[in-house]
């Protein structure tokens, strides 16, 4: 797999949690019988707590691509 098809593969993946997260919230707002309030309150809590999980990802995966990239570079230089 190259380096542009590791980036494709993470947009494809983070694109797909966005939608998954619109497509919750709005189901969660139509079938909610709360208030407004608490439902703002609620879709704020869920896309903070989205927020944080999806930058612990991105972080994970940069990672693994810089150590990937470390080894490709450590076999290039060895060879």
């Amino acid at each position: 797999m190259t380096h542009n098809e590791d980036k494709n593969s993470l947009v494809y993946l983070l694109a797909g949690f966005g939608l998954g997260a619109l497509v919750g919230a709005a189901a969660g707002l139509l079938f909610a019988p709360k208030s407004g309030e608490e439902t703002r309150h609620e879709l704020t809590d869920r896309m903070k707590e989205l927020k944080s999980k999806t930058e612990d990802y991105i972080g994970e995966q940069r990672s693994k691509i810089k150590a990937m990239k470390s080894n490709e570079d450590a076999d290039t230089v060895g060879a």
